[in-house]
């Protein structure tokens, strides 16, 4: 578990808290936790005894695993499956409401992290849910909205919003400069004196670690920066200039064949 902020261990009973572990244990399949980060606070590597989903009511949220990377834009959700090791970023004040999931008294749910859309229904139910008791009797109201958040997950869709992660040294440090910087524009070549191994190893190990070829990778992780940015309020045609794109089109072709859905959906732009 993680220390979040001096919030010390609280009982259910006294208000709502703000504690990760006083969620673990309720009588009841679903419990909400409302939460306040401030822009760039991040959790180490932390884990729980429950599934997990988090949502962002505003603000953007960065995952990682020890293998993969996500975005989390607004409007979708992130699914983490009880006991996966993962850290959470926060780009702008999140107000985020997290739902801690016993599913051995719930429905089956994902086996992997993932991200899922968030229909207007279940944002709805998420927020209602989070002005309830923390804990709550059978057929209450409280049991009713978790009950239609069951049946809302059932019906979620995952997005393919994954940047996979290396395990081989040699590309580490290679894929967190450019993790860092998505702009940089070094070719295999430039990276093999930083990777210690020459630009036909590296290639080869970007398709055996990653299944995918290092221009394709550099892609994702771009669009993913981009992602982050649309989804935080640029304008969509600034976004495209800063990533290298000529128009406005080209960008929003490439982002929606690599997403699978247009730049518009994540922007917030009226």
């Amino acid at each position: 578990m993680f220390p979040l902020e001096g919030v010390g261990r609280m009982t259910i009973t006294q208000s709502r808290s703000t504690d990760p572990d006083d969620y673990q244990d309720l009588p009841q399949a679903i419990g909400a936790m409302s939460k306040r980060f401030a822009d760039g606070f991040v959790t180490p590597l932390h884990d729980h005894e429950r599934d997990q989903l988090l949502y962002a009511a505003c603000g953007v949220m960065r995952l990682r695993t020890n293998r993969e990377a996500w975005i989390v834009p607004q409007g979708s959700a992130f699914y983490v499956p009880a006991g996966t090791p993962h850290s959470v970023g926060m780009h702008g004040d999140v107000e985020m409401r997290t739902l801690y999931i016993d599913t051995s008294v719930s429905h089956a749910r994902p086996l992997s992290p993932r991200v899922v859309t968030v229909s207007n229904l279940l944002r709805e139910l998420i927020l209602a849910l989070s002005e309830e008791p923390v804990q709550y009797e059978p057929d209450s109201r409280g049991d009713i909205i978790a009950r239609l958040i069951n049946q809302e997950l059932d019906r979620a869709r995952e997005l393919t919003l994954s940047v996979p992660l290396p395990k081989d040294i040699r590309l580490q440090r290679l894929c967190a400069e450019l993790l860092a910087d998505p702009s940089d524009r070094r070719t295999l070549a430039d990276w093999a004196d930083v990777a210690g191994a020459s630009a036909r190893t590296l290639a080869r190990l970007f398709e055996r670690d990653l299944g995918m070829g290092f221009n394709r990778w550099r892609q994702r992780v771009r669009l993913h920066s981009a992602l982050e940015a649309i989804s935080s309020g640029e304008p969509i045609a600034r976004v495209a200039r800063q990533h290298g794109y000529l128009s406005t089109s080209a960008f929003s072709a490439a982002f929606g064949k690599v997403m699978g859905f247009p730049p518009s959906k994540a922007s917030n732009e009226r």
